[in-house]
């Protein structure tokens, strides 16, 4: 007997969420399929609030800094929450939709309990939907991972480093350091 999942839209996703049927649960739409997000422990949240406002801090008025918050990518039906997602500022059309593809400049996972997910299952889906750069703060091993150059099958390129400093290749001109992102 084979087994087959119902794949949802991200119109149906939207419904199921204004119908309160996903009230309270921690939820986001991975190609079509709806998938339990593990809960933050202390490590992933402090990291992730710091590294929000370091880069914050960085970028002012050259980009959005979004923490934990949706983003739509329309081709593989997935609305993925990332830790952070570094956007265009598009001010209130975002009251309208979450940042699409083209509004994203790099996104960011921090991982521990969710780390199969996030370098195997997203890391397809973010490329394919073009994002340039996604980068995984890997918490067991205090490592970031960065994945550039977006293809179909995956990202072409994948770096990780432990100390130093990043370029983010929207802004050539922002120096982000390593320790920050780490939470040191």
């Amino acid at each position: 007997m084979t087994l087959t999942t119902a794949k949802w839209s991200i119109q149906d996703y939207h419904r199921m969420i204004a119908s309160g049927i996903l009230a309270g649960r921690q939820v986001e739409l991975l190609s079509g399929e709806i998938i339990e997000m593990s809960p933050e422990g202390e490590s992933h949240a402090y990291c992730s609030d710091e590294a929000g406002e370091y880069l914050i801090y960085l970028l002012g008025n050259k980009a959005k800094v979004r923490q934990a918050k949706p983003i739509t990518l329309p081709d593989s039906n997935s609305e993925p929450e990332p830790d952070i997602a570094i956007a265009q500022r598009l001010g209130q059309n975002y009251r309208e939709h979450h940042p699409y593809p083209e509004n994203i400049f790099w996104l960011i996972e921090y991982s521990d309990s969710s780390l199969t997910k996030d370098l195997e299952v997203k890391t397809k889906i973010y490329a394919a939907a073009g994002i340039p750069e996604y980068w995984v703060i890997n918490l067991r091993s205090m490592q970031l991972i960065i994945f550039r150059e977006p293809m179909a099958e995956g990202y072409q390129s994948q770096e990780i480093l432990t100390q130093g400093s990043i370029t983010p290749l929207a802004f050539p001109e922002i120096t982000v350091s390593i320790a920050k992102l780490l939470g040191n």
